[in-house]
């Protein structure tokens, strides 16, 4: 089922055929900078099995993501329940995976404006977080392109304190702040 439609892009549930291509994302070196580790094909699979889930217990979850031009599969853009022990959760987070193919497009922001729209409007969210690594230039630029508000750094606890993307930023939007971009 298609979710989200933009001008260059599908945002849709997941399906079987996506299992490979997510792995090559997972895998890449460039894609998985700004996360403690590559993903092996079973995490791979395995997080595609949580994302999946998500939307039976919350109505909403990272969706597959399309190029409409060519039917390929990129990624994804959506929501997550983000539940580690942290002051702003449990939470939902607005997140973005996409292949090196896509990036320098604006299709990160393409998508991720057209999943705040309908978060705010079809699924009624008050409020959507945005976190990265400190490191993590270029979805900083995202969540600013977003005018999501910079909340704070905070270190994510679920990184080892020593380790170089332990300390995070924390980005926020509600959906007064939304209505009025």
């Amino acid at each position: 089922m298609i979710h989200i439609e933009t001008p260059r892009l599908r945002l849709r549930d997941w399906e079987d055929g996506d299992t490979d291509p997510f792995y090559s994302i997972n895998s890449d070196p460039k894609v998985m900078e700004h996360f403690p580790s590559r993903l092996s094909t079973e995490e791979s699979a395995n997080l595609q099995k949580r994302i999946i889930e998500e939307m039976s217990e919350y109505g909403y979850l990272l969706y597959a993501v399309d190029l409409k031009e060519t039917g390929q599969f990129i990624g994804f853009i959506g929501f997550h329940h983000a539940t580690f022990p942290a002051d702003f959760t449990p939470c939902i987070e607005i997140g973005w995976r996409l292949s090196p193919k896509a990036w320098g497009r604006g299709l990160a922001t393409e998508g991720a404006t057209a999943c705040l729209t309908y978060g705010f409007n079809e699924l009624g969210f008050t409020d959507v977080y945005s976190f990265t690594a400190c490191t993590n230039q270029p979805s900083i630029r995202v969540m600013e392109r977003l005018n999501f508000a910079f909340e704070k750094t905070f270190q994510h606890p679920n990184i080892a304190a020593s380790h170089r993307l332990s300390e995070h930023v924390l980005y926020s939007t509600n959906v007064v702040r939304w209505t009025r971009t």
